[in-house]
């Protein structure tokens, strides 16, 4: 059986889960499991989806970082996969598919996603220094938080009756964030 795994960070890549889900189905997968949460959360529709799997059963996913937040992450997932006799397909991967069901895509999953790994820590080694050198000079002052560049936005909402459970959906924020803003002090009690 063909099985697909689909997931975005947020519910605003609505356009990439919806090419994702396509593309899965192109693909032949005849189930697939979906969710929109950080790779970083529990996803649980990615748990559901391996204890799904059974023996001879084909894992598709169209790019490895919807699957996984790393590379030790990757080759993990990919262990729990070929201990149930299951493989691991990715449609894209630089372009290329790659099938872990065959020793040269295991290699080639291994090594693009090492390179991909390194990439990654270089940049944001190369990110740290130009942070560290704009503090310096006196010039990093670091971002401004979205809440509070959206505060006059929730008070306004707020003004004309809108709900704080609605203004966080209109926004995008937590529904806590909404209510730190238009009563800083009961969210600090709440903290307590």
């Amino acid at each position: 059986m063909l099985i697909g795994y689909a997931r975005t960070s947020t519910v605003e890549q609505e356009a990439g889960f919806e090419a994702q889900q396509r593309d899965l189905q192109a693909a032949g997968c005849e189930k697939i499991f979906k969710e929109q949460v950080s790779s970083v959360a529990k996803r649980v529709a990615l748990e559901a989806a391996i204890d799904f799997a059974r023996e001879g059963d084909v894992f598709l996913v169209t790019k490895p970082d919807r699957l996984a937040r790393s590379v030790f992450d990757l080759l993990a997932i990919v262990a729990r996969l070929e201990a149930k006799g299951v493989g691991l397909l990715i449609l894209s991967m630089g372009g290329q598919p790659v099938d872990t069901r065959n020793p040269t895509g295991k290699f080639t999953l291994t090594m693009l996603g090492a390179v991909a790994e390194f990439e990654r820590t270089l940049m944001l080694e190369r990110q740290r220094e130009g942070i560290a050198k704009a503090k310096g000079e006196g010039k990093y002052k670091g971002g401004v938080p979205t809440v509070a560049r959206q505060a006059d936005e929730m008070r306004r909402l707020l003004a004309d009756g809108v709900k704080p459970a609605e203004i966080a959906r209109r926004l995008g924020v937590a529904r806590s964030s909404v209510y730190r803003v238009i009563d800083p002090a009961a969210a600090a009690r709440e903290a307590a």
